[in-house]
């Protein structure tokens, strides 16, 4: 038993160290935590007992202990040996194989203090009705620009219309790059330098570099995307402080964490309930920005390790040795959401203290409804951080960051609101 801890503590330290995103030749400084979790998860397809899954890869085992248990009439088959014994440890083992087969969050290595930090972002219309294609194209694209720096998270804004499509085109963005660093949400529309979107377009954000490091988590369930605020506030606030909480409780910590980015099926109102549990774990000062999901009949839809969800949140820790600047601002008619995304963006720009390296800008879809011309809110914000920064932005049901003036609460940074638009800056 002594052995079997011995290798327990091991194999999970290597699993809370390292990083999930199954790029195997990423290191962390001289260890490769990495490879470390794949030769762990070998270790137990090695001690597999009784039938052997179909996807084990030791090409030197069979079937094994097929009949224990039927002395007393039962099927105790199966489990794993016991550090190359022939005895199974269910509690323990399980116990690892349990962790390991947590989903729900997933983490890089440490950032490195003077690493580079590349964020980029690639956004693509489907002028051929061929989603996959687009999901491809946007995803080839973002790879390009990324360079030789590893990407550690990619992040979704995509508005395609039904269920089959957007699998369609998640389908097609994991076929380029690796599923289990990819999530996000729909959204109404998505804006970077290269313009404005709404229908049928996706945008990606691209987060790499050896300076910064992403931790992610998911919470499944939460119990309140068909309830009405007006009719159930009660009953929504108490399960998406809840939701918010374990949302934030699953995502790994680190004395670098900056931002955290949260996508959700949360339309404002009930935004600001899922903010104010994540508050409960993460303080009230922490900068916490993010968007609602398009809230639409059939197109709600989170996005995390590259398959679909509802009733969902998805967070995204970004940590490193930068800065983060935050700003948001209300408006609702056409002069007002101009004047204010730049007024958002200026003072963002003003707070940060560093050189920006890129920018988050999570928008109303009810602003954009306002404009004239759709264009002229992201030309607003070009004239305070130029064409040339990083940009990646979407059209959301509800904003997360800090409430205008009319609805900021004391002592709390950011919150969940509608009709605004949360911009942020991140710099060194």
């Amino acid at each position: 038993m002594k052995r079997c801890c011995g290798r327990l503590a091991a194999v999970i330290l290597a699993v809370l160290c390292s990083i999930s995103s199954g790029n195997a030749a990423e290191s962390c400084g001289k260890f490769n935590y990495a490879e470390a979790l794949q030769k762990s998860l070998y270790f137990y397809e090695a001690q597999q007992s009784g039938r052997l899954s179909p996807n084990n890869r030791v090409s030197w085992r069979g079937p094994a202990c097929l009949t224990d248990g039927q002395d007393i009439g039962r099927d105790l088959s199966g489990g794993w040996y016991d550090a190359g014994d022939h005895w199974t440890a269910n509690l323990t083992m399980s116990f690892a194989a349990t962790t390991f087969a947590d989903e729900t969050t997933w983490s890089s290595g440490p950032a490195a203090r003077a690493g580079k930090i590349v964020i980029r972002s690639a956004m693509v219309a489907d002028e051929d009705e061929d989603p996959a294609a687009a999901g491809k194209a946007a995803a080839a694209k973002l790879k390009k620009a990324m360079g030789d720096a590893a990407l550690k998270a990619v992040v979704i804004s995509e508005c395609f219309e039904d269920e089959g499509n957007k699998k369609k085109l998640l389908d097609g963005i994991c076929s380029v790059l690796p599923a289990d660093i990819v999530l996000g949400g729909s959204t109404y529309g998505s804006f970077s330098q290269q313009g404005c979107t709404d229908f049928d377009a996706v945008c990606l954000l691209g987060i790499g570099g050896e300076g910064i490091s992403v931790a992610a988590g998911l919470v499944t369930e939460m119990g309140t995307s068909k309830l009405v605020f007006e009719k159930d506030q009660a009953l929504i606030q108490r399960r998406l402080q809840t939701a918010g909480a374990k949302l934030a409780g699953r995502i790994r910590r680190t004395a670098q964490d900056r931002v955290l980015v949260v996508m959700a099926d949360a339309h404002s109102p009930k935004n600001q309930h899922l903010v104010e549990g994540v508050q409960k774990m993460l303080g009230k000062r922490f900068l916490v920005t993010g968007g609602s999901a398009n809230k639409n009949a059939g197109q709600t839809f989170i996005y995390y390790r590259g398959k679909m969800y509802k009733d969902s949140a998805v967070g995204l820790m970004l940590s490193g040795n930068f800065k983060a600047s935050i700003a948001g601002r209300q408006a609702k008619d056409n002069d007002a959401v101009i004047s204010s995304a730049k007024a958002a963006a200026a003072e963002a720009k003003a707070g940060l203290g560093a050189k920006p390296i890129a920018a988050f800008a999570f928008d109303c879809a009810g602003r954009r409804s306002k404009l004239k011309k759709m264009e002229d809110e992201l030309a607003a914000m070009q004239k305070v951080i130029g064409r040339d920064l990083p940009l990646f932005g979407c059209y959301c049901a509800g904003e997360i960051g800090p409430l205008d003036t009319s609805q900021k609460k004391s002592g709390v940074l950011c919150g969940g609101g509608g009709w605004h638009v949360m911009f942020t800056l991140i710099g060194r």
